[in-house]
């Protein structure tokens, strides 16, 4: 019987077979079901991301709408800002030269000043005294001084706030450029879309660009130049109300100095009528008081002189009682009672010759005020000559200030104003 040939290897059952049938079967249903439901899930991504994409699209073009809106309105900001910046520096300019025309104006009055002071000098010894004119001629140069310094002060700080409005506008002019700038880039950005030219794909776009500021950092720039050049707009319009009101008030106080001025001199004048009689009054109190201080000087003398007898006694006596024998020597009652009178006679003449010494610096003091009155009263005639002479010159200052203004040399202090027809006999300023 001829021999069947048989595969070698493994022989599974029919319920193997079977089984594995069925297990292909579930698994390509399983696989189907898996791959159904990864296509549903795509299909779900694919609708979600394209809303997303829109809607994050649809978002950013209105941020970019409000960003280009919200730098628009800083823009127009900062162009009233920069409009109302300007027309406050002409304004402060404007009062800077009123200022400085002032300042030019104060030098007729400080000549005339200069003037009467310079022929009071003339005055001779004992009448170079700061009496009331002198002191009103000083306060008149003080307040001319006084009102050249304030409106010097006053040109200064315009110009320095001239500087201060200057960098303002310069702070609110590149941040107006940069807002201009920055409203041309946002609104490129605006137009772009998935057709437009030029799109690609960047290197790390999501970087954060070094030297960005966060959006309260950008609003409060901005602010904060805005709000500077307002300070310094509301600076510079104080500035101006001071330096007007300056001007003003220097003329005032000027005008009711030169009053006062002439209202000492006239009074100086007629004291000085009488100052001879008082001062002949005053030389006899002198005298009678010079009189009783040698007197007393005198007898202050004669009791140091009782006084120093006194001592030496008392020293004797003293040295004396040293040479007792033995026990004798005792410091008893004695002993003590002349130390006692030799300390008190030092008290005494301690305090004696201070009182001299004192008396003597008196009568010194009486001689020299002696000599003093003596010598003034041959003085009162030529210091009533320069006075006169004072009041004469001081008749120019009757024009007003503001409407005297002299064309000054700088280096003389003169007038440059030609002279009109004689009137009178005697030449005018025109």
């Amino acid at each position: 019987m001829a021999a069947l040939s048989v595969k070698p290897g493994h022989r599974f059952t029919e319920p193997d077979w079977h089984t594995n049938s069925r297990f292909i079967s579930a698994d390509a249903e399983r696989q189907r079901s898996v791959s159904h439901q990864v296509r549903q899930e795509a299909r779900a991504l694919r609708n979600e991301t394209n809303n997303q994409t829109k809607w994050d699209e649809h978002d950013n073009q209105t941020r970019l709408a409000e960003r280009i809106s919200s730098v628009n309105r800083w823009k127009e900001t900062l162009d009233k800002c920069l409009a109302d910046i300007d027309a406050e520096i002409d304004a402060l300019a404007k009062v800077k030269e009123a200022a400085e025309r002032a300042l030019q104006a104060k030098n007729l009055s400080l000549d005339v000043s200069i003037e009467c002071l310079t022929l009071r000098e003339s005055r001779r010894a004992i009448d170079v005294v700061r009496d009331p004119v002198e002191e009103e001629l000083h306060k008149e140069v003080k307040v001319i001084d006084k009102a050249k310094r304030e409106l010097q002060q006053r040109v200064n700080e315009a110009f320095e706030q001239l500087c201060l409005l200057e960098e303002a506008r310069q702070q609110l002019s590149c941040d107006h450029r940069h807002k201009m700038e920055a409203l041309e880039i946002d609104r490129v950005c605006l137009s772009l879309n998935v057709s437009s030219p030029n799109i690609s794909l960047k290197v790390n776009p999501t970087r954060v660009p070094g030297g960005s500021a966060t959006l309260d950092e950008w609003e409060q720039n901005s602010q904060c130049n805005k709000d500077h050049a307002e300070a310094e707009m509301k600076a510079s319009a104080g500035l101006r109300e001071a330096t007007v009101l300056a001007v003003a008030q220097t003329d005032n106080e000027l005008e009711a100095q030169r009053v006062a001025t002439e209202f000492a001199l006239r009074k100086r004048i007629r004291d000085l009528e009488r100052a001879y009689d008082e001062l002949k009054w005053q030389e006899q109190n002198t005298l009678e008081e010079i009189a009783e201080m040698e007197e007393d000087i005198r007898r202050l003398e004669e009791d140091l002189q009782k006084k120093m007898q006194d001592l030496k006694v008392a020293h004797t006596r003293l040295e004396t009682r040293t040479y007792r024998p033995s026990m004798e020597l005792c410091r008893d009652q004695v002993q003590y009672g002349l130390t006692d009178e030799v300390h008190q006679l030092e008290g005494t003449i301690r305090a004696l010759r201070q009182k001299l010494a004192e008396s003597q610096d008196a009568l010194d003091a009486l001689y020299r005020q002696l000599h003093r009155i003596q010598t003034d009263v041959g003085y009162k005639a030529n210091s009533l000559m320069l006075d006169n002479k004072c009041r004469d010159s001081r008749r120019k200052l009757v024009v007003p200030a503001e409407k005297f203004v002299p064309e000054v040399d700088t280096f003389n202090r003169t007038t440059n104003r030609a002279l009109s027809a004689p009137t009178n006999g005697r030449p005018r300023l025109a």
